[in-house]
């Protein structure tokens, strides 16, 4: 994988790979002022419907920033980096609270992470559609 902006829909096969290995990512939302907020999380790639998956509390800040942008969507970015190998996921961001959303999100977490999600009655899916792709390997 070699330094690069993809369109989603031509992704290479050495960064999907890269997106199904267990990495820890983070999420940047942002805040009411404009400034960004980080925070380490779990992601899912799905390049087939063109989302990216983070699953958290509904009460969660990064859950709060998300909502606060509107029907639109708010602005994010999800990350990984291993080594000198980094990717990065751009797109629009909703909370989604559908059961059978949440529960195909939490589907992909466990296959990725090895390990089921603690139960969670309040959890949420953030799922972004992804506009750009970055990354260098």
């Amino acid at each position: 994988m070699a330094t690069y902006t993809q369109d989603p829909s031509a992704i290479d096969a050495a960064y999907l790979g890269f997106w199904r290995e267990r990495h820890l990512c983070t999420l940047t939302t942002l805040r009411p002022d404009g400034t960004p907020h980080v925070v380490p999380v779990g992601v899912t790639y799905d390049p087939e419907a063109g989302l990216a998956r983070v699953i958290t509390n509904r009460a969660s800040a990064k859950a709060r920033h998300v909502r606060a942008a509107g029907a639109d969507g708010a602005p994010v970015a999800v990350c990984q980096v291993s080594g000198r190998r980094w990717a990065t996921l751009e797109g629009r961001a909703r909370v989604r609270s559908e059961p059978e959303r949440v529960a195909e999100a939490e589907r992909r977490y466990a296959e990725r992470y090895e390990r089921a999600p603690r139960p969670n009655p309040d959890r949420v899916v953030i799922e972004i559609e992804v506009t750009r792709v970055l990354g260098r390997g």
